[in-house]
């Protein structure tokens, strides 16, 4: 598996965790993740919680798992 599947895999088994598991879940994630997995899950009060605006999650995240992000998310569309 290439690092680029394996890091998509990751985030998204950490939004799984997350929608299934709720804040609790999410707050046990390092802060990498935790702002990642809000982005995925459209939870502004989670990165306000962190400190972060969207912007600077998107900046905190970088451009490796920013652009992951949209396909996780529409995924968890499509599972729904």
């Amino acid at each position: 598996m290439d690092e680029s599947n394996s890091r998509y895999d990751h985030l998204l088994r950490k939004a799984e965790d997350a929608k299934r598991g709720g804040h609790d879940a999410w707050a046990v994630q390092s802060t990498g993740e935790k702002v990642a997995v809000a982005l995925v899950l459209n939870r502004a009060d989670w990165l306000m919680e962190q400190g972060y605006t969207i912007a600077e999650a998107i900046e905190r995240c970088g451009s490796g798992w920013v652009a992951m992000i949209p396909q996780v998310a529409r995924q968890f569309v499509d599972q729904e």
